[in-house]
């Protein structure tokens, strides 16, 4: 294939990385934004929550990686979850129409979902032939995924990435994380039995990229380490990186109190998800391992 790529959210901390990488290997990249303001490559405009998208910037795109979405983060009001759930579903609704109407459309569409579709799931392990789960995350993921049913239905290969926990010092929850661990402050979040799925930065932008190459991979696709961790074993692995002690825990009840429902689906839930599909494909994560992910990341760090 050539190199004519679209991306959203490319301001993003993902989509900052993953914009980089291709242009370093001679991409074309255009980026679709809400504002008219971009740092690289070729800038156009879009507002899903109007409806609107400059179609003219989609012609002879020959992939589109779709990253844009609210973030996660903060107190769930009924407003923040509608942003949530809208800046996904509608987003991803009118890029797949708009990508469907073409006359030449691109050869792969790879959409960002995340294993929050499989809701809290204790210890079982969870791959993408799983079922959905339970909760406002799982039925956020599933509205999202079939939104690009009709790129898919148009010939277009279609791929939704389903993101874990991404680890990079630039952005994410690490980044939030790093400041009380430095401090001797963390320690495990609730009993720390929950299953943590996580992907350091550099594998998941590489994923990517095979994901554009690779013909054979369609559908849901697990974006994690073949190896996820409980959050305890996690809270030590930060802290020998660090050379710190986590013995300062946060409990269940006030991860609630500070985040409400947030703190349920997201750092009290236990997702133990493996990539089957990259694994079965022979994809070579450079990271396998926790803490060798830690040290690399945060090798200007310590």
């Amino acid at each position: 294939m050539s190199k004519n790529v679209l991306i959203t959210g490319a301001a993003g901390f993902v989509g900052t990385y993953l914009t980089e990488f291709l242009i370093d290997r001679g991409y074309d990249v255009i980026i679709l934004s809400r504002s008219a303001k971009g740092n690289k490559g070729n800038v156009a405009y879009w507002n899903p929550q109007q409806g609107e998208i400059d179609i003219d910037a989609l012609q002879n795109l020959d992939a589109a990686v779709h990253l844009a979405g609210e973030n996660i983060a903060g107190r769930w009001t009924d407003q923040k979850k509608a942003r949530i759930e809208n800046s996904r579903v509608l987003g991803t609704k009118l890029l797949s129409e708009s990508l469907a109407s073409l006359n030449k459309k691109p050869e792969v569409l790879i959409s960002a979902s995340a294993i929050g579709i499989y809701g809290n799931r204790g210890d079982e392990i969870l791959t993408e032939a799983s079922s959905h789960g339970q909760g406002f995350l799982a039925d956020v993921g599933v509205k999202w995924e079939e939104a690009t049913k009709i790129a898919k239905e148009a010939g277009i290969r279609t791929c939704n990435v389903r993101i874990g926990l991404v680890l990079g010092k630039d952005g994410g929850a690490l980044k939030k994380m790093l400041m009380p661990f430095k401090l001797g402050l963390g320690g495990k979040i609730g009993d720390g039995k929950q299953y943590w799925s996580w992907i350091a930065i550099d594998d998941l932008v590489e994923i990517i990229y095979y994901l554009l190459k690779n013909k054979n991979l369609e559908g849901p696709v697990n974006a994690v380490s073949p190896n996820p961790v409980t959050n305890s074993e996690f809270t030590r692995a930060l802290g020998q990186v660090l050379n710190r002690p986590t013995l300062i825990p946060l409990p269940a009840f006030a991860a609630r109190g500070l985040l409400g429902e947030m703190a349920d689906e997201t750092m009290l839930s236990s997702t133990r998800v493996i990539p089957q599909k990259l694994l079965d494909a022979g994809f070579k994560f450079k990271y396998m391992d926790l803490k060798n992910a830690l040290s690399g990341i945060l090798k200007t760090e310590i």
